[in-house]
């Protein structure tokens, strides 16, 4: 009987004896066995040509077959034993058979494949003749190789990657948002300012003084050149010092109108991503965070402060919020998470703090009270954690550096920044606040129910509300009854623990009697004894202003129910068979966040700004504008940016008593006393604004003849101009 060798078309006798001995056990594959060849079976020149050479050094011919044929053992044996490559896998004298590495010469393995190809073909040809059999023969039916990416796909792709990402899509949509929420703030961007243009202009100098004497003497940045001959005359109001890199660019009373917009439209994007980035941070959902996000930034109270920039600059604080939460591996819904600690973000959250606090002290004081109670919090819970478990709580060094360094560079920037208010208490005893002042500001309860006149769905509603109260525009603090509703939802439904939504809602309440001032038993358990007790607090007179707080943790308990509907929603579709009403009621889902939107509408309106005269373009100071008083004088600010000369006008939270004298004794100008007191101040230049000196002493004066007092007078435009 004989046996076919796979692959070939030669049959061999089947061993017997002591052949049957020496023969290898065969390997199945695809059904039929596969034998390995034997020296002796082959012919002697197949033989001889299997057979290395003496001097190589390698092994004979029959102990290169034996190792062959027990290579053969450990090889995979062939899956299509009819193929010539499974005949030569299966004789073991593949490169990856014990043969080839146990002979230790590949020229020889080739060409014993060789040979063996020669014999599968059924012929027999010599050792120079034998063609190898290669994987070329099968590249045909490989699959095509995939195309090499250009440098533009290339760099295209962590661009898409961005583009579609998360914290991209937030940062446009707020972008956009703002945009929207604002206009016509943008519309006419160099000519008009929201709300009104007193507090605005002020704030529009602000930012363009701090931006062009840091350039050009950044050590007279306090001394500024308003409320001459004053000192540390920036520190009489907020400063917005925060925003001086925009006031580098550009120069005039136009390009500060314009920074001031762009500004404003900023303010509120960065508001509605800290809150978002707060809320998502916490454990919200995305549409949870967005409802965050736009209940803080438009809520209907904060229209009221729409002439206020310093005010609405706040979404540094949920940022920093989120980050340094983000660092700590802290969230509400899942608490502390040691792995997820992050020093980077650490830092960036007290960067973030600190320039919140370089805006103003009137919302970065409460801010930075709030940070030093949270660490003490914080610092005493990881301990007693620590003590009630037995265990160390992980924290780390790098973390504990981290909140070191931060901790001393947000102090620093404080006191920086408290050192010439301090300075300007001293000079200006009379511009300390008194308890008086803040009840002349603190609303009453029904203020939580009020909205402002600016709001379009309750500003009308609500006219005879505002009218019972004595000052309506820091009174009506009502944060949106949509929100109110969700954040009552966010009690009984919500992904939070219950012990967080009891604290999230006794937060809200524990602010509410702190906005309330001394209306809230005569603050006597509230704010009288921080305004008697803690350093700089005295200096905020409008205790209303707290209300961001409860915005922010009302927004944290409605972000919690609408993640919790989100939740529901999608199980619900998930589970649906067929899923055809699942679109709609995940459309369902926004609701809520189209409804806090459409509450945080508005009808603020947008005057232009008084043109600067052609005088005040020329005119060398030191200079007086007349006539002076607090809301004139706050146009003169912004006049003076073109080269920013000393002026002795200026307006602020309070006024000093050298310029009130400057204001009673100019009355009569010009005359004899009112020159000399002028020239005995420094000042140089007197301008007398034509349009402004109707029912007014200079309307009289206006034109009286000069050369008795040897000052000159000039007609420049709409003004006069004396030389003194």
């Amino acid at each position: 009987m004989t046996s076919g060798q796979p692959g070939t078309g030669n049959a061999r006798p089947t061993p017997t004896g002591a052949d049957t001995e020496s023969q290898p056990a065969t390997t199945a594959a695809a059904g039929a066995p596969t034998q390995p060849a034997r020296t002796s079976d082959k012919p002697a020149a197949e033989t001889t040509a299997a057979q290395p050479p003496a001097g190589d050094g390698g092994p004979t011919g029959t102990d290169s077959t034996a190792k062959g044929t027990d290579a053969s053992k450990d090889s995979e044996p062939a899956k299509d034993s009819g193929t010539v490559d499974g005949a030569v896998k299966g004789n073991g004298a593949s490169k990856d058979s014990g043969a080839t590495k146990g002979g230790g010469a590949a020229k020889d393995s080739e060409s014993a494949k060789g040979a063996k190809a020669d014999g599968a073909d059924g012929t027999d040809k010599a050792d120079s003749e034998a063609k190898p059999v290669g994987p070329e023969r099968w590249e045909a039916f490989a699959s095509a190789p995939e195309p090499r990416p250009s440098v533009f796909s290339r760099a295209g792709r962590p661009v898409g990657r961005f583009l579609i990402h998360e914290w991209t899509l937030a940062a446009l949509g707020a972008l956009a948002l703002a945009v929207l929420m604002t206009w016509p703030t943008l519309r006419y961007p160099r000519y008009t300012l929201p709300q009104d243009y007193w507090d605005p202009s002020l704030q529009a100098w602000q930012m363009a003084w701090s931006g062009h004497i840091l350039l050009a003497d950044p050590a007279r940045l306090w001394q500024s050149n308003t409320f001459f001959p004053e000192l540390w005359s920036f520190a009489f109001s907020d400063t917005l010092l925060g925003y001086a890199p925009a006031g580098m660019l550009g120069s005039g009373p136009e390009d500060a109108v314009l920074r001031y917009n762009i500004m404003f439209v900023l303010a509120h994007a960065l508001a509605t991503l800290g809150a978002y980035a707060l809320a998502r941070q916490l454990g919200a959902g995305r549409i949870g965070a967005a409802v965050a996000g736009v209940s803080y930034t438009y809520a209907p109270w904060l229209l009221a402060q729409a002439g206020h920039l310093h005010v609405l600059s706040n979404g540094g604080i949920p940022l920093a919020l989120a980050m340094l939460a983000r660092g700590h591996g802290w969230s509400l819904r899942h608490g502390y998470r040691p792995e997820r600690r992050h020093d980077g973000w650490v830092y960036a959250g007290w960067l973030v703090a600190a320039w919140q606090l370089s805006l103003g002290f009137g919302i970065g004081l409460p801010f930075a009270y709030f940070l030093a109670g949270g660490v003490l919090i914080a610092a005493v819970l990881f301990f007693a954690r620590r003590l009630r478990t037995g265990r160390a709580v992980p924290f780390g060094r790098r973390l504990f550096a981290a909140d070191v360094l931060g901790g001393v560079l947000f102090a620093g920037v404080g006191l920086l920044m408290a050192f010439p208010f301090f300075k300007v208490t001293e000079l200006h005893p009379y511009a300390e606040r008194t308890i008086g002042d803040i009840s002349l500001f603190s609303p009453p309860a029904s203020g939580f129910v009020t909205a402002p006149g600016e709001s379009r769905i309750w500003g009308g509603l609500h006219e005879g509300a505002r009218a019972a109260l004595p000052w309506h525009p820091e009174m009506t603090l009502l944060p949106g009854f949509v929100l109110y509703a969700l954040a009552a939802g966010g009690l009984l439904f919500s992904v939070w623990r219950l012990r967080h939504r009891l604290l999230l809602l006794a937060g809200v309440l524990l602010t509410m009697a702190f906005a309330m001032g001394t209306r809230f038993f005569d603050g006597t358990f509230t704010y009288v004894p921080l305004f008697e007790h803690l350093p700089g607090w005295s200096g905020l007179r409008t205790p209303g202003r707290l209300m961001l707080w409860t915005t922010l943790l009302l927004g944290l308990l409605a972000a919690g129910a609408v993640t919790a509907l989100t939740d529901r929603v999608r199980e619900l579709t998930a589970q649906r068979i067929p899923s055809w009403p699942g679109p709609w009621l995940r459309m369902a889902t926004l609701l809520p966040l189209l409804l806090v939107t459409v509450e945080g509408l508005n009808t603020t309106p947008h005057p232009v700004v008084p043109t600067q005269p052609a005088a005040m373009r020329s005119a060398e100071g030191p200079l007086l504008v007349l006539p002076s008083n607090q809301s004139l004088d706050q146009h003169v600010m912004l006049w003076s940016t073109s080269g920013f000369p000393d002026v002795v006008n200026g307006g602020s939270g309070f006024t000093p008593r050298q310029l009130d004298d400057v204001r009673r004794v100019s009355q009569s100008f010009p005359d004899q006393t009112s020159v000399d007191y002028l020239r005995t101040l420094g000042v140089r230049t007197v301008v007398l604004l034509r349009g402004q000196v109707a029912g007014t002493p200079w309307e009289i004066n206006i034109d009286a003849p000069v050369e008795s007092l040897g000052i000159s007078r000039q007609e420049v435009g709409e003004a006069v101009v004396y030389r003194l």
